[in-house]
């Protein structure tokens, strides 16, 4: 795999593994759209989901 920078300038290796569109991530990628992290943690804000919309990144980090 490459070395990338992520968006806040730290050094980034992109899982092909784990696709990721979410650029205000501090996992994200820059230009590769994959994250950074060896596992990610999918969890749901809903009690019985049944959309992919009601699931979401667990692993998430705002961007400084």
């Amino acid at each position: 795999m490459n070395t990338n920078r992520t968006n806040n300038g730290c050094s980034c290796t992109p899982n092909a593994s784990i696709k990721c569109s979410v650029t205000s991530c501090a996992h994200h990628c820059k230009d590769v759209d994959h994250c950074g992290l060896s596992t990610i943690q999918v969890g749901t804000h809903e009690t019985n989901p049944s959309m992919d919309q009601c699931t979401d990144c667990r692993s998430f980090q705002k961007m400084q």
